[in-house]
């Protein structure tokens, strides 16, 4: 991955625009995963707006006060569509649902997404899954039970839900990280299975 102005300028906005939260269960800044994220995009595609999009993956879902139309005049086009691809839509949540009800239901819409979305929004999909995975796993191993009970849904709830996305991109992307991605959730699921 090579710097670019415009990466830099993804890097200081994630960076900011995230800097309020922290990693649930490893007490970081939130900020690693995106970077971890884009890490992991730039090993199979080094291209800009792909490394851009993956860093700024999670600020329509997750930051309030900055929105898509702010997305597309920082970045344009290609970055802003490519973040919307990978943003769970949950303009139809009920405010009476449970925090479970309302994961469940945004879960199953995501999934339906992935079934047409592009390959660099696939490819940055699996990124995400696979450091989300390693970072369960280590919540899980350090056995941080406070965390755990932070998580909007079970840690066998979030596995189904990973081996279901892994399912989808494995039918959709050829590219390198589909192995990484199926390796981390097995990973998870044999440890949950042999019950650590």
């Amino acid at each position: 991955m090579t710097l670019t102005p415009k990466i830099q300028k993804a890097i200081n906005l994630a960076a900011r625009l995230h800097r309020e939260h922290t990693r649930i269960g490893l007490n970081l800044p939130y900020i690693v995963h995106p970077y971890s994220v884009a890490c992991l995009v730039s090993e199979y595609d080094d291209n800009e707006h792909l490394i851009c999009a993956a860093l700024l993956h999670d600020v329509l879902e997750d930051v309030e006060g900055y929105n898509f139309k702010e997305l597309r005049r920082d970045f344009g086009d290609k970055v802003a569509k490519l973040v919307k691809e990978v943003t769970e839509d949950r303009t139809d949540l009920e405010e009476s649902w449970t925090l479970r009800d309302s994961w469940k239901k945004r879960k199953a819409v995501y999934l339906k997404s992935l079934r047409s979305a592009s390959k660099e929004a696939l490819l940055i999909c699996a990124a995400d899954t696979t450091h989300n995975l390693q970072s369960l796993k280590e919540t899980y191993l350090l056995n941080n039970k406070k965390a755990i009970k932070n998580f909007q849904a079970s840690v066998e709830d979030k596995v189904v839900f990973y081996g279901k996305v892994a399912a989808v991109i494995s039918k959709r992307l050829k590219s390198g990280i589909v192995l990484r991605l199926n390796a981390a959730y097995k990973e998870m699921h044999d440890i949950l299975a042999e019950g650590h």
